[in-house]
């Protein structure tokens, strides 16, 4: 009997307490334009002055034989998202999943755009962005082949749209400035540098990936690549290459190391686009 009451007690102590859980855990509101409502983004543009929009393009490659061919676009969604909340004023637009790339037979799966439609796509995004009511509009990249496409669109975008009190941004420390940074600390840890589907971009996605580990498959501990040859260093014509898409090492990346590069790469756009919105956006004095 004394349990039964014992129990009863519970029963009824349960549902207040999951409520007073629930209420001391602070709703997160989304950053990304796609899952807000159109109400909801007008109220950020003008009444909470969310005035910054992120465009950050992913991309549809092979990443070798470890990992998912939507890596870029992937890595690109969580980072757009964690970078606006540092920057507390901005939004994020729909990750575009395509750059400019290689498509090979032998590797399946790409998709790349000319240079050209690359930039128009992107011309396109930031003028719908411009209707939409932002006043300060960031271009970035995920992958390498498109990074000077899009610094060279922002620089004309800027010139025609200035003049409405809006500004175009190209954020290329997100990826060039964060990947030298990366491969300085890598090498002072002996670990091996890499251009393609090594440690940085494997544990990247090890980091960042859901617990279902659907990004990255497990024998990417047991996967070589072909090494990165430094500047002038010729490759040595006896040893066979493996052509698996890797160039550099991704067995000894590690979800801390991709924790570590993805704090680089957010505080080093964090400052970068702080910085460059100042400078245009300067009090009168």
């Amino acid at each position: 009997m004394k349990y039964r009451k014992l129990f009863a007690v519970v029963l009824v102590l349960i549902p207040g307490l999951l409520a007073l859980l629930t209420a001391q855990t602070p709703k997160v509101t989304p950053v990304e334009i796609e899952l807000l409502t159109h109400t909801e983004i007008y109220d950020a543009i003008h009444n909470q002055g969310k005035t910054t929009v992120l465009i950050f393009n992913g991309g549809t490659e092979q990443r070798g034989p470890h990992a998912v061919l939507g890596g870029h676009t992937f890595i690109a969604r969580e980072m757009a998202a964690g970078i606006a909340r540092k920057l507390g004023n901005a939004l994020v637009a729909p990750v575009l999943p395509f750059s400019i790339t290689t498509v090979e037979s032998s590797m399946p799966g790409g998709v790349t755009l000319t240079p050209d439609l690359y930039k128009r796509v992107n011309e396109a995004v930031v003028e719908s962005m411009v209707t939409n009511g932002f006043k300060d509009i960031v271009l970035m990249g995920d992958h390498g082949g498109g990074q000077q496409e899009l610094a060279d669109l922002a620089a004309v975008l800027e010139r025609r749209l200035a003049t409405k009190n809006v500004h175009v941004y190209f954020c290329g420390d997100v990826y060039e400035k964060s990947d030298k940074e990366f491969d300085g600390y890598l090498k002072s840890k002996g670990l091996p540098a890499s251009t393609h589907g090594g440690i940085p971009d494997t544990s990247e996605l090890l980091a960042l990936q859901p617990a279902t580990g659907l990004w990255v498959r497990d024998f990417y501990k047991t996967t070589a690549g072909d090494p990165v040859l430094a500047a002038g260093q010729k490759a040595d014509p006896k040893v066979r290459l493996l052509n698996n898409g890797i160039k550099g090492d991704p067995r000894p990346s590690t979800p801390e190391l991709g924790k570590i590069y993805i704090d680089m790469r957010t505080r080093n756009a964090v400052m970068q686009i702080q910085t460059m919105i100042a400078a245009k956006r300067k009090p009168a004095r």
